[in-house]
């Protein structure tokens, strides 16, 4: 008699069986080969997934084959079709859900919600819940938000849930990235101001923060397309932030766009140096699974710089302030995570170097410019008008730091030299020189002489620190004060290239 083992790997109301034969003992003492040995009867088992598809589901495919013929090929070419999971376990819905419906005779949401998917996926959820993705809709009060909402904007689009209007720039643009906060109208239909949206931050109407389809587009929701770099390009491209730019020039993606085929992106099992070899992706360095090391939502894990601020910081700093998990992951247990992903190409000398060059282009960016300017910036603010973008200093302060210097800095740390140099450190100096120092000065100017005596004291701090940050010598070179040694040295170096190529 053979014995069958059941194991729930789900919960409220969708239960994936796992059924794993056992052959029992028989109480035989027979040997291996004997005729006496009783025959092991076949008996059916059941792999990840329902036993069938449910009557709900299949009452939802017969009517969506023919009205969305191409969400249900998606859905027939997924996994979760050959788990037998369908429409209605994804949207089922209980009544009092504030964004329930009824549809025929069926209550269901349109929104599949993280907490939807964690009927099943409860520790990809979890992770995801504690990473800066799911975070990404917290961006309301930023200076983001301010640029879409009012300097580029107005609030032309009115909505029942924006009766006093919203910005279409917010609503086409930072939230379709960040996430929107979904606004449920009366009777269960969403506000066209928050909804289409897979914003990798969202805010749904259940309370939980993010999308899974930001990644895993329904309703394949495709493990090989979330491992390809196009995915993540959706958000990580922009004068601001161009990770996706930065990949197709460094030698990552070189190899990847010329070996594509050979990266078995649709592989159940995707381990680097395992299962291909020729490349890494976005998914490779930051998500997916190593010999050591186990796929991971919490896309943090393995950074041990965050350059998003104006002065770039460790990444459990600002998971701390968010509340996040990661503040009890330190930046070198971090590093040393991505450095596992790393000697599966390369060896130990060359990761370690890498690091080197990386912290260094850091600490030039923190040290040359984002503190001195940061500053700069604070002790500007008294002779300003105090009206966010209301000066043309705060653009250049802003595209300094947000822009030029933000590019630096993703190139460096993922050797995209271009980036690094021309579209980073190059325009970075461009506009602190030429920009913003002569716009600081001219602010002194302008009120050293004001009757307003706090005027001038500010002016005086602000000039006073404008000729410290320019003494020092990573700028000393501006107001001709370089070393003579080293002017020589640069000129003697320059001697020889000319005569090297005239």
């Amino acid at each position: 008699m053979n014995r069958t083992r059941k194991v729930a790997l789900a919960s409220t109301g969708l239960f994936a069986l796992l059924l794993v034969v056992v052959p029992a003992s028989s109480g035989s003492s027979a040997t291996a080969g004997s005729s006496s040995s009783p025959a092991l009867e076949p008996t059916p088992g059941q792999a990840i997934g329902l036993p069938e598809l449910s009557k709900a589901s299949r009452e939802c495919v017969d009517c969506h084959k023919k009205e969305s013929q191409a969400l249900y090929q998606q859905w027939g070419d997924s996994k979760h079709y050959r788990g037998n999971v369908g429409c209605y376990e994804c949207h089922m819905a209980d009544r009092d859900d504030p964004d329930a419906i009824r549809h025929y005779d069926y209550d269901i949401s349109v929104i599949v919600s993280p907490k939807d998917c964690a009927r099943c996926h409860s520790k990809e959820v979890e992770e995801f819940l504690g990473s800066h993705h799911s975070k990404g809709g917290r961006i309301l009060g930023s200076l983001d938000n301010v640029l879409a909402e009012v300097v580029e904007g107005n609030k032309g689009l009115v909505t029942p849930a924006f009766p006093d209007g919203v910005s279409p720039a917010a609503v086409s643009g930072c939230w379709q990235c960040h996430g929107s906060e979904i606004k449920v109208l009366p009777g269960g239909k969403l506000d066209p101001a928050t909804w289409p949206n897979t914003g990798i931050g969202r805010i749904n109407p259940d309370g939980s923060e993010g999308a899974c389809t930001a990644c895993h587009s329904r309703h394949s929701f495709s493990a090989a397309q979330a491992r390809h770099p196009d995915t993540c390009g959706k958000c990580h491209m922009g004068p601001d932030h161009p990770q996706k730019e930065v990949y197709e020039e460094s030698k990552h993606g070189i190899a990847f766009f010329a070996n594509q085929d050979k990266m078995n992106l649709d592989s159940n099992k995707w381990i680097v140096g395992e299962d291909y070899h020729v490349a890494p992706t976005c998914a490779t360095c930051h998500m997916s699974e190593t010999k050591n090391q186990p796929v991971t939502h919490d896309i943090g894990l393995r950074i041990s710089w965050n350059n998003r601020p104006v002065v770039s910081i460790r990444p459990e700093e600002s998971d701390a302030k968010m509340g996040l998990p990661g503040k009890d992951v330190p930046w070198q247990m971090r590093r040393h995570n991505m450095k596992d992903v790393c000697v599966n190409c390369h060896n130990m000398q060359w990761v370690d170097n890498f690091y080197v060059q990386y912290d260094a282009l850091i600490e030039l960016y923190n040290e040359k410019y984002a503190k001195p300017g940061k500053a700069l910036y604070e002790l500007a603010q008294p002779l300003l008008k105090p009206v966010k973008f209301g000066n043309k200093i705060d653009f250049i302060w802003f595209e300094i730091w947000h822009h030029e210097g933000r590019r630096a800095r993703h190139g460096a740390s993922m050797m995209g030299p271009d980036y690094t140099h021309w579209h980073g450190t190059y325009d970075l100096a461009k506009n602190f020189y030429s920009e913003y120092i002569p716009e600081l000065e001219e602010l002194v100017e302008d009120n050293l002489h004001s009757d307003d005596p706090e005027k001038v004291a500010a002016a005086e701090k602000l000039q006073a620190k404008i000729n410290e940050v320019l003494a020092t010598d990573d700028h000393k070179w501006f107001i001709g004060g370089m070393d003579p040694e080293e002017a020589a040295r640069r000129e003697k170096a320059a001697e020889e290239f000319r005569a090297r190529y005239k």
